[in-house]
């Protein structure tokens, strides 16, 4: 079997043609993949529900409306009512975290938001319910079939850049105008 080439840290931007809703002009962020399959966050999917309902229904309080009100996104459609928290990796150690990159880092336990909620969290971070996934080698299909344009990882997309232009800027910094793609693929 050939060794597989790894998307771990990579930006993928659905392509005009991919209508499936869950990841319908999406960006989604590949926090793990190997020869057994992948995993990854859609960052631009916002549900309607904000942090402060999530942290609501924990029984952790929160003080911050500015906190309260962030986003909370449609991470994929896979175990949807679990949480993830992809975030800049910093010297505190939470319980159940691993690292994605050298500057990020993907957490599930209840600590992270606690410290979100209080304030102390980590500087930037994204919250997902669910996530996307990827049994072996069919992501890597799926991009050869023109599903997907894959591209490094760029901090402002992920944070920094509005919901709603993350799947346009994402292509722009490859220097693609994604609406003008076509969303026809042919054989000579």
């Amino acid at each position: 079997m050939q060794e597989t080439s790894s998307f771990k840290n990579q930006l993928l931007i659905a392509m005009p043609n991919l209508k499936d809703p869950n990841f319908f002009h999406g960006v989604t962020f590949i926090c793990q993949h190997n020869s057994e399959g992948a995993l990854g966050l859609v960052i631009n999917h916002p549900l309607q529900m904000r942090l402060g309902d999530i942290l609501e229904q924990m029984d952790i309080s929160v003080e911050n409306e500015k906190i309260a009100k962030l986003p909370v996104f449609a991470g994929g459609p896979v175990q949807q009512e679990r949480g993830f928290v992809l975030h800049q990796t910093s010297e505190e150690l939470w319980e159940s975290s691993i690292s994605v990159s050298d500057t990020l880092s993907l957490t599930t336990s209840r600590d992270i938001l606690q410290a979100i909620a209080a304030g102390q969290g980590p500087q930037k971070f994204l919250i997902a319910l669910g996530y996307a996934g990827w049994g072996e080698e069919q992501l890597e299909r799926e991009i050869k079939e023109n599903a997907w344009l894959n591209t490094h990882y760029d901090e402002s997309v992920v944070f920094d850049t509005p919901i709603s232009q993350r799947w346009n800027t994402a292509a722009y910094k490859m220097g693609l105008d994604i609406n003008l793609l076509s969303t026809q693929t042919g054989h000579a």
